[in-house]
């Protein structure tokens, strides 16, 4: 299987909800998240290993996915890059988070195991969205459905 076919499988098994296969197609010292990253949203936290990047896919239970549409493969030497549109809506607080663009990054080893992925991503626009959560908890209430704009490609 080439790379490419392989991402195309991990998008189809993230649709389907299929953890256990895209776990499969990690290498066991996988870097999720590799770049810098300072905010505390939980999703796009650095992680190191299949049993860290868990908790990416359990942190996803605090957001409802609208829409995930993976546009473009790009392909290189042991690379991959996607340009996908999203829409997601972080539960707790109502806030939307719409990428046009958003980048994932995926590097592979010799065998075709995935090495590295990263997110590029409005962080930004992800950060409001979800700290309207942590301001709720600090005041003690629930944040406001407030909808954010769409987002950029700014952090990458």
């Amino acid at each position: 299987m080439s790379n490419v076919s392989t991402i195309q499988e991990v998008h189809a098994a993230f649709v389907r909800g299929d953890v256990a296969w895209i776990h499969c197609q990690l290498a066991d010292d996988v870097r999720w998240e590799y770049g810098p990253t300072s905010m505390n949203v939980p999703w796009p936290r650095r992680r190191r290993g299949r049993e860290e990047v868990a908790g990416f896919f359990a942190s996803l239970a605090e957001m409802e996915m609208q829409h995930l549409e993976p546009k473009d493969f790009l392909e290189g030497s042991g690379l991959v890059v996607v340009l996908l549109d999203i829409n997601l809506t972080v539960r707790a607080t109502g806030r939307r988070v719409v990428e046009t663009d958003e980048l994932h990054v995926w590097r592979f080893d010799d065998s075709g195991r995935i090495t590295h992925f990263r997110h590029g991503c409005d962080t930004h626009l992800h950060h409001l969205a979800y700290n309207d959560l942590q301001r709720s908890r600090r005041k003690g209430g629930r944040a406001e459905g407030r909808k954010s704009g769409t987002g950029g490609m700014s952090g990458i």
